[in-house]
Parts: C-alpha cells; structure tokens; sequence
C-alpha cells in the first residue's frame, strides 16, 4: 500500500526548519506537518509573504527571515536558532536568467545547492534527527557536473543546465552528507528525496513567454502540489527509511505517483564526485562541518 501522509505519527515536541515554505510544495509541507502536532520555522526571503501563508494555518507556526542567496543572511539565521529536530532544505530557484548572488555565486547553483550546504553545516549541531534535501528528477538531464566551473566562470550560461546542475549537486550533497555521518558514527540522517513534477509557482519565474503556458501544461502530466509533498514528508517522519535510498516518485518517468525508491542517473553516484562537489562547495562558503 502506498505510503501517505495519514502515516505519519504525533509529532508533538518536534520542530521543523523549511527553507522556501511560503508557498508550493513548502507550504503543503508546513500545513501537514503542523496538523500533526509539529511545530514548524517557516524560513523564508519574503517574510511578508510568508506570514500571510503561516496566517493560514492552524497550528504552531512560525516565520524567520532567511535569504539563501546571501551567506551573511543565512549565518545570521543560523545564529538565531536553537535546537531542532528536521531541516527540509525546500527552496529552490528553476531557469531563471543569468545573475549572480550577494557572494558572486551563480544564482541557480549559488541558492540551490551553496545556500542549503551553507544553512546544513551551520545548523548541523542544532539538529536532532535528519536533514531532507529536495533534489529532482531534472538532475539527469546534465550530462555532466562541471566540477572545475560550477560557477559558470568560463563557460556559456545555459539556464536548464544550470538548474540541472544545481539538483545534481542537491543529491550528491545529500549522499555525500550522510556517508560523512555514518563514518562518524553519528544517527543523524541525510535524506535525498524529489517530488516529481507539480504545477507550483518555480514553473513562472523564468521570465520568458513560457511562464504563461507552464502551469497548465504541467498540471497535464505531473501532480498536485500536496501530492508532491508527499516525498518530503516521508523523509521527514518515516522513522525507518533508508537514507541511503533516493524517495520520490517512480511512475511516468519520475513525474508523479506515490513516494518509492526512485531511480537517479549513474553520474549522481559518483562518490569521488560527491567528495570533490563538497569540497569546492567548503571552499566557496567557508563553511567547514563539524562531525
């Protein structure tokens, strides 16, 4: 039987960080897991926005103002926090023209996967249980990881590779995290998970004449944002799921259906990519673990 958010326990007495709750598949996350007794630290660039959504729902929510594209912002978020159970590493940018963040990142790479590597190991002491990390089934579609110019110092800015990029650094941090906690000897966990595809607000943003048509088409071939949350729902609570396995949808090529061991291309397990990925991504932020 297909797993589904009516699993999940009591999570009374547990918190949660989300970081891009204020709407989509952060939003559907929040609502399920405060209804279930969690309380919940909605992490968010537009604080305003995010108020309005935390308005919304009953429980115990809370707003924080977190911007990934900015590693001042999110030392401060780190600071600002005390102890916790489960950071879901949400937020995500998808083929938006070319810029760079406050630190010089490329946008795409610099929020997805840099600004969640950054917030992870700044928080890693703080949290009690796991960390999800929301990769995608677009992580197959670069046919390689550009390891000597994740930056885009060098080469021609192409922005569905660098969306592509990003999630495949997503799944190999999220890998890589947890081989560096089970080598020392840590029961903290590291979840990979994706959500399929959902007609959330990340289809407009690309600002081209393609975010008019985007929403309706996928509507067409993926599923509903709380379905799409399933995946990171499941890797929040599931008190027995593997870290070692990547969750999310298996049918109609990863675009939707129910949470499951979903297939990831060959190049996302490539371990010595994994160890090179972080220690650029360690080089870049300054942001050094603390096992």
């Amino acid at each position: 039987m297909a797993w589904k958010p009516s699993d999940i326990s009591d999570q009374s007495g547990r918190t949660f960080v989300i970081t891009g709750a204020n709407g989509g598949l952060g939003e559907q996350t929040t609502k399920v897991l405060a209804s279930k007794g969690g309380t919940v630290i909605m992490a968010c660039r537009n604080t305003a926005k995010a108020q309005e959504v935390a308005d919304r729902i009953d429980g115990d929510v809370r707003v924080a103002g977190l911007d990934l594209a900015s590693l001042e912002s999110i030392r401060e978020f780190a600071d600002s926090q005390g102890e916790f159970d489960v950071l879901i590493n949400n937020a995500g940018l998808m083929n938006v023209p070319f810029s760079r963040t406050k630190d010089g990142f490329e946008t795409q790479w610099g929020v997805n996967h840099l600004g969640h590597y950054a917030l992870t190991g700044l928080l890693l002491d703080k949290i009690g249980d796991r960390v999800v990390t929301l990769a995608s089934i677009a992580h197959k579609q670069t046919p390689k990881l550009w390891i000597d110019d994740l930056n885009y110092e060098n080469r021609r800015y192409q922005r569905n590779l660098a969306y592509a990029q990003s999630k495949l650094s997503n799944l190999m941090f999220a890998r890589e995290l947890q081989r560096r906690l089970t080598a020392a000897g840590s029961s903290k966990r590291s979840y990979g998970v994706h959500p399929g595809v959902s007609a959330t607000d990340l289809f407009a943003r690309t600002e081209t004449p393609i975010d008019r048509i985007a929403k309706p088409v996928i509507r067409l071939v993926g599923h509903a944002p709380a379905l799409a949350a399933h995946s990171s729902l499941f890797g929040a609570t599931e008190p027995d799921a593997d870290p070692t396995v990547y969750w999310g949808p298996a049918r109609l090529m990863g675009n939707k259906g129910p949470v499951e061991h979903a297939p990831s291309s060959k190049l996302s397990q490539d371990r010595e990519l994994w160890r090179r990925l972080w220690e650029e991504s360690e080089r870049l932020t300054g942001v050094t673990y603390k096992f």
